[in-house]
């Protein structure tokens, strides 16, 4: 049986193809009939050629839930109709990598991030996950599919750079840009209660929203972020920085912010090779942390939306069916009529 699936085709060209449905390779592996899906600015850094593993001919999409179709013998954790998130990134739990909670660096070939990179991903109807058991979790009655979207994806780039950065109550945090993953990262590090929050971010819809649900944190624009994070942290600069915009300036921009003795955490994804100017840097003493996500903790994510402790829903600025997903990207693409993330519905368009 045939479904519809968005494809990468070549640089620059992906296209909504039909594709036969996937099956069990492996014992280990669920088929997911997606339910909602989303599209990622990791999407459109593979469309133009800024991730070099991905491969041509593999269907996009690694932000999704859906239903259990079909599980494999060796699954334990799931069962079909079980509503599940899937995890931007498959891993096998039992490496050397995986033993230490560093899933990004899982060295089974379907490891690390695959799903709509190197193997097919959730823009389709379908999608085969492997390693189920550490790759999906259930969601919780309470819980919508619109709650739980991100869970995989950029709430857990949000959880693991507010677990990495060793935030304290004390500290003062800047975080560099507020897109999805940045907003993502504001909620988990307000999970830690630090004394001072500040984020930067240039486009003023995005200030607005910041206003809008957020109206405890310190709002900059990167003109005026140095003296900002100056004269609101104790230290001549900020405790911790998390980069999440991936910026022409914004790398530079974080490390100048930091204290000496900070700590600067680089969560974005950059589309060219970025300086680190030593000499200019010596005896600031930074610590640099860097990516990409250990996405292993969406168990304790999903509790938290259930607690009311995470809500990522305000986000959600526009729904498309899948038949509808080069428009979607059009908008995604081009910032159009404040969009900030696109839902992306599957089944019978209504």
């Amino acid at each position: 049986m045939n479904m519809l699936a968005y494809t990468f085709l070549e640089q620059g060209t992906f296209k909504l193809l039909e594709k036969e449905r996937p099956v069990i390779l492996d014992d280990r592996d669920v088929i997911v009939r997606v339910t909602l899906a989303s599209i990622c600015t990791s999407d459109l850094h593979i469309k133009y050629g800024s991730v070099p593993r991905a491969v041509p001919g593999i269907t996009v999409g690694h932000e999704m839930v859906g239903v259990v179709e079909k599980a494999g013998p060796a699954v334990l954790s799931v069962k079909p109709g079980d509503r599940v998130t899937v995890n931007v990134e498959t891993f096998c739990g039992h490496c050397f990598f995986c033993q230490h909670g560093w899933v990004n660096n899982c060295i089974d070939p379907n490891g690390g991030w695959a799903l709509g990179c190197r193997i097919d991903g959730g823009q389709a109807e379908y999608v085969r996950v492997p390693y189920a058991d550490q790759s999906l979790d259930k969601i919780p009655d309470s819980v919508t599919d619109r709650q739980a979207l991100f869970v995989g994806d950029i709430l857990s780039t949000g959880y693991w750079a507010a677990q990495i950065s060793d935030i304290s109550p004390d500290d003062t945090v800047l975080i560099i840009g507020a897109g999805p993953t940045g907003i993502c990262t504001l909620q988990c590090v307000l999970l830690k209660s630090p004394k001072r929050v500040i984020v930067c971010e240039r486009e003023e819809q995005r200030l607005q929203f910041l206003h809008r649900y957020y109206p405890q944190v310190l709002a900059t624009t990167p003109e005026k972020a140095l003296d900002c994070v100056r004269r609101n942290s104790d230290h001549g600069g900020a405790d911790v920085v998390l980069e999440v915009a991936g910026g022409a300036e914004t790398f530079r921009m974080a490390w100048q912010c930091a204290r000496p003795n900070g700590t600067v955490a680089v969560v974005a994804l950059y589309d060219g090779p970025q300086q680190l100017p030593l000499p200019e840097m010596y005896g600031k003493n930074l610590t640099f942390k860097t990516g990409g996500v250990d996405g292993c903790s969406c168990a304790e994510i999903l509790k938290l939306i259930k607690e009311g402790m995470l809500d990522t829903t305000p986000l959600i600025t526009h729904t498309f069916h899948l038949e509808e997903i080069e428009a979607a990207y059009d908008l995604f693409e081009h910032r159009r009529d404040n969009v900030i993330k696109v839902a992306i519905e599957m089944g019978e368009k209504s």
